[in-house]
């Protein structure tokens, strides 16, 4: 059977996992979670993800949610169809692991708090705290300092191969950019060099322009 990606379009986890599955070859069916009518929150839904959230992947009955899990156990199975999105060689190995500690404690709670306030509220009709919003910008600047310092001595965030790494980090800065940030990127020729290069990988393009 075809691997089933349960979630939304333009849900930033939901993306993640798809690109995954398109640099790795995966063919998968989409099934759209109808946010809006709380589908999410169903029992029949909360059976498989407790915590009522996007996305999961049901393979031949094998289910799993969060989206990190999901493209660490798809790399790893599918490790043969395309690029090595997680090392094998044990120092190679934990580069990337810094890596994704990188992304998760350094890039994601500003880049998501900002896109909260500046993207995710004003989609849902809520109000912006501008005050936050500030503070979240304030951080990722300067944490994309210290990017710019380490991108100049490697060519991705887990080493010198594209990896997981690199693609935790694209939905979010998407959405940063989005949100008319793109300056941050661009004001540094590390990190400038390193997000042209990953966003314009044909996986990630068609995630955005062809959908999930």
């Amino acid at each position: 059977m075809v691997l089933k990606l349960y979630g939304f379009p333009i849900s930033t986890c939901t993306r993640t996992v798809a690109a995954t599955c398109k640099e790795l070859n995966i063919p998968y069916e989409f099934i759209n979670v109808d946010l809006a009518g709380g589908e999410h929150k169903t029992a029949e839904f909360t059976a498989v993800h407790p915590f009522g959230q996007i996305p999961y992947i049901d393979e031949d009955g094998f289910k799993l949610f969060e989206s990190r899990a999901i493209s660490r156990y798809l790399a790893k199975k599918y490790a043969g169809n395309g690029p090595k999105l997680i090392p094998t060689d044990p120092k190679e190995e934990a580069i990337f692991e810094q890596g994704v500690s990188i992304e998760s404690f350094n890039f994601y709670p500003s880049a998501i708090g900002y896109a909260k306030e500046k993207v995710f509220k004003p989609m849902f009709g809520l109000t912006t705290n501008e005050e936050r919003a500030a503070e979240h910008l304030e951080t990722l600047n300067a944490k994309l300092d210290a990017y710019d310092v380490l991108l100049g001595k490697q060519k991705y965030i887990g080493g010198n191969e594209y990896t997981l790494a690199d693609i935790f980090h694209l939905a979010y800065a998407l959405a940063v950019v989005e949100a008319g940030q793109g300056g941050l990127f661009e004001s540094r020729p590390n990190v400038a060099r390193w997000w042209e290069e990953i966003s314009n990988r044909k996986a990630w393009v068609d995630v955005i322009e062809k959908g999930v």
